[in-house]
């Protein structure tokens, strides 16, 4: 039969009566919006119930589907041990999703478990679903760190695997909003945290899916947000489907947000395929950043490209601008992915002839030396965005006072240990920020005594 709806829910314990003990009944519109949502799967009498939570088994570069065939949980941890679950898996359903991922080579499947019990985030939902209906099976997935287009093709392949069984299924994508809204919240305030809650409502109010890849992660982090690659998965299971939308609730009381929205599909529908229209936009933009990009990034393209597709280094060529060729300086190579980092490594000061030689070396370590990441494979290379930072001599400085996120970078030394972190990166907006980040980056302690120096690079895109 396939997803007969989709339901945005978030996760509060609190929302239970047993957990909240009264104040529950400060989310009043939170409650009956869940009963409504409950009322509507029960009306719908699906056999299965897929629940994709931030809080069951994360991992940064898989999506871990929960094995088994039973599964229980409590409220325990939430003073309410008599809130009790016992479900029954999906073997089957199970089985055809990661008979799906293997055959596509996608990181997703039942491997690395661990804390079997149910997390909250799956619990607050059934504990509303149980009210009106149990006669269910359910599918337990987690969420990943990998890209939000990676989200969308999970849900993506959750939906083939679920018209494959022949199931009648329903999607709930459990997360909360931002949890910075309030100065009085558990996380504090951020200018982003109501900025997020109104963009995701209005985007999810209109299905409008496709506008969930323009979430920034930076803005989505310093909203504190915890349901969006959640919602991301969900809208992937409903890609090429016009679906209407229903908004239910939004509550903002308690400094977290807290949204539920329904959604039913209603046939197919060509202009809704939005990861291929992604794609597409995002394919057209880059070629137009690879014609307009200056000498130095198109030398990094093009040593990281041969490197990956040969295992040969490129040699220098004499047709370079001269101050390429004769001229010595430290040089990062950073690479973005779909706007996330996909490696970053530079030298402080120079370490070959020239900056030419300096570009080659370090847009091949950025791509397969950088240990935080595993190495790009070709397949990702028409992806890449590149940029090259070519610094300048670094001077000490007495005191921050003499540093500007946007135009020095810093060195920060204690002993033999040295951090560096370069200027106008996104997510870095303070100087003690800036202190912090190249301190971890050089192993130093946030008491150690350290020493300034700055310095400017030049940008190349």
């Amino acid at each position: 039969m396939g997803i007969l709806a989709g339901f945005m829910v978030p996760h509060p314990p609190m929302i239970i009566p047993q957990v909240g003990r009264g104040s529950e009944e400060r989310v009043k519109k939170t409650i009956r919006a869940y009963e409504e949502v409950a009322k509507q799967i029960a009306a719908l009498q699906p056999e299965t119930i897929l629940i994709s939570s931030p809080h069951t088994v994360m991992y940064a570069d898989y999506f871990h589907i929960s094995p088994g065939k039973r599964v229980k949980g409590s409220f325990a941890d939430f003073g309410a041990p008599g809130v009790y679950f016992e479900e029954e898996y999906d073997t089957s359903l199970t089985e055809q999703i990661e008979e799906l991922a293997g055959k596509r080579h996608f990181p997703a499947g039942t491997m690395g478990e661990r804390g079997k019990l149910l997390d909250h985030g799956t619990m607050v939902p059934l504990y509303f679903v149980h009210q009106k209906y149990r006669d269910f099976q359910l599918v337990r997935i987690g969420l990943s760190g990998l890209d939000l287009m990676k989200q969308y093709e999970m849900g993506q392949l959750i939906r083939e695997a679920v018209e494959r069984t022949g199931r009648r299924a329903v999607y709930i994508a459990s997360g909360d909003l931002s949890h910075k809204l309030q100065e009085y919240g558990p996380y504090g305030f951020a200018p982003e945290g109501p900025q997020y809650d109104e963009r995701i409502m209005d985007v999810c109010s209109r299905a409008a899916f496709g506008e969930l890849f323009e979430f920034d992660e930076n803005f989505c982090d310093k909203a504190a947000e915890c349901g969006h690659r959640s919602f991301v998965m969900m809208a992937g299971a409903f890609d090429g489907q016009q679906v209407e939308a229903r908004q239910l609730s939004h509550e903002d009381v308690t400094g977290v947000g807290y949204g539920i929205c329904a959604f039913y599909p209603k046939g197919p529908d060509a202009s809704r395929y939005f990861l291929k229209a992604y794609y597409r936009k995002a394919e057209e933009k880059l070629q137009t950043q690879k014609e307009q990009s200056d000498a130095y990034v198109k030398l990094a393209r093009k040593s990281l490209e041969s490197f990956i597709r040969t295992g040969k280094r490129i040699e220098v060529s004499q047709d370079l601008p001269e101050e390429m060729l004769g001229k010595r300086a430290g040089v990062f190579v950073s690479i973005h992915e779909h706007g996330r980092l996909r490696g970053c490594i530079g030298t402080i000061l120079p370490t070959t002839d020239c900056v030419a030689q300096e570009i080659i070396q370090n847009a091949i370590s950025a791509s397969v030396r950088d240990p935080r990441f595993d190495p790009i494979r070709e397949e990702e290379l028409k992806w890449l965005e590149i940029n090259v930072d070519v610094l300048g001599e670094a001077e000490e400085i007495a005191s921050e006072e003499m540093l500007d996120v946007k135009r020095y970078g810093v060195i920060v030394k204690s002993g033999y240990k040295r951090g560096l972190l370069l200027p106008d990166l996104d997510g870095v907006d303070t100087v003690s920020r800036q202190i912090s980040i190249a301190r971890q980056k050089g192993g130093i302690g946030p008491e150690e005594p350290v020493t300034l120096q700055r310095f400017e690079v030049v940008r190349h895109f």
